[in-house]
């Protein structure tokens, strides 16, 4: 062992990081900029899930819904364009962009970390004890080691269910499905739904139970159902695909009331799991929850001292500024001294990129009621934003405050709208803060916007 840390010339590191993605990076920059000699371990390209198949390509995908929209809202302003036209949209030309796009990212990530002079090494980690970890046959040692290695798309134990594709998949499409079954009720099948219907595809979402977003507060999983439907997604509700059949020119989906429907492209988006299956973590005995995520305390400790983990592999909050936050955190917990340095998983605000976006941070109001039973109050408005005032077919704007106490703090915020991905981050900021329904009220609204609702609540 020795001879090979010989070879190497790597004998001590101060952290090692298994994984690239948002929040190993972060951790990653954030100890070596306090002087820390840092390894960083990937298996594939940098960036991880967010980065390659996740919210940047994502976010790509969702700009040019939107411009699709304001092409056919331009005939309403007096542009020439024809409503519901595709406006010469091509696929593959956005496609190519993107990808080229993400590789610029790629770059710019391995310059942030040369700048840091973090040492990226390719390949699989496993651990051998809980200080070393064994990469392309050689060891790395090091006092304190973060497991970031994010998760992947789940995946049904159905018959054919290979003939389908998971989200990633989906940006591997290199041409656009006419007709597209998406399974599943969560955040990214419904974003997939709306993505590919608002480019023309002919989409069905199937779900296992009543309608999307279930998790989500009562009112914007029932608007969003109707927006879906409007938007001419197919819904198949309390419905079960038993077996995919693939034929010479379709796909030919089998379902649980003995029914088939026929499609090009079948995308499961039936949740994720933690990548943890080559990590060995038995040799350095870390423990796993019951549906295999690593376990952590507050401050991102495993059960052993010295090894931590953060973001989707933990199951906690699987979103990009949760991990980056909490790989941040740890390094400055670490390493700078600050011994109660930790994310607060909670006030976590967070967008659905459908059409339009869902905006949400805090309680929903059926946790609000477990929580705080009758003392609280509910202020909520729905309108037209002005963007639509010539339309006669557009969505209405949903906003819901949730209120707590005599002071009316508020505790939870809901929308789904144009804009609202926008509007959440001020309001977040807010609401952190501990305001209350009367700090909403004093602030002055900015008119005409759809912000302005927010401090004009009665």
């Amino acid at each position: 062992m020795s001879e090979t840390y010989n070879i190497m010339n790597k004998e001590n590191w101060d952290l090692l990081v298994i994984g690239a993605g948002s929040g190993g990076i972060a951790a990653a920059n954030r100890a070596a900029q306090y002087g820390q000699r840092v390894v960083l371990i990937e298996a594939n390209v940098l960036g991880g899930t967010c980065v390659n198949v996740g919210c940047v390509p994502k976010k790509i995908m969702w700009y040019a819904t939107d411009i699709a929209e304001t092409l056919d809202l331009a005939a309403d302003y007096g542009f020439a364009f024809n409503k519901n036209a595709t406006h010469g949209f091509s696929w593959p030309i956005l496609i190519a962009k993107r990808s080229a796009y993400i590789e610029h990212l790629h770059a710019a990530y391995q310059r942030g970390l040369d700048k840091n002079s973090v040492t990226v090494i390719k390949g699989e980690a496993q651990f051998v004890d809980a200080h070393t970890v064994s990469v392309n046959g050689h060891l790395y040692h090091a006092s304190h080691i973060i497991i970031a290695t994010g998760g992947y798309p789940t995946m049904p134990s159905i018959i054919g269910a290979e003939h389908g594709i998971n989200s990633d998949g989906f940006f591997e499409l290199s041409e656009q499905p006419v007709r597209v079954m998406i399974v599943g009720a969560g955040y990214i099948g419904v974003e997939l739904a709306s993505m590919l219907s608002a480019l023309g595809s002919a989409v069905t979402l199937v779900l296992r139970q009543d309608k999307p977003l279930r998790e989500f507060d009562a009112g914007i999983s029932e608007r969003l159902l109707q927006v879906l439907k409007k938007a001419g997604v197919t819904i198949r509700a309390h419905s079960n695909i038993l077996q995919l059949e693939k034929t010479t020119e379709q796909l030919i989906a089998h379902f649980d009331d003995a029914s088939t429907e026929q499609t090009d492209c079948v995308i499961w988006a039936i949740g994720r799991q933690a990548n943890i299956k080559k990590l060995n973590l038995n040799a350095a005995k870390i423990k796993l929850d019951n549906k295999n995520y690593v376990i952590t305390d507050e401050y991102q400790n495993t059960n052993v001292t010295g090894i931590y983990a953060l973001g989707d592999v933990t199951g906690r909050a699987a979103l990009t500024p949760v991990a980056v936050a909490a790989g941040r955190r740890l390094a400055d917990r670490l390493f700078n001294a600050q011994a109660q340095r930790r994310l607060l998983y909670d006030v976590i605000p967070s967008v659905v990129f459908t059409h339009p976006p869902i905006a949400v941070v805090g309680l929903t109001e059926a946790q609000a009621r477990e929580q705080y039973g009758d003392d609280i109050k509910i202020y909520q408005t729905e309108f037209t934003s002005m963007r639509y005032a010539f339309s006669d077919n557009a969505n209405k704007t949903w906003m819901k405050l949730i209120v707590q106490g005599a002071e009316e703090k508020v505790i939870g915020c809901h929308m789904i709208g144009n804009g609202v991905d926008e509007i959440l981050q001020g309001f977040a900021v807010a609401i952190r803060m501990g305001a209350t329904k009367k700090d909403f009220d004093d602030t002055l609204a900015i008119h005409p916007t759809s912000g302005e609702e927010l401090v004009t609540l009665r």
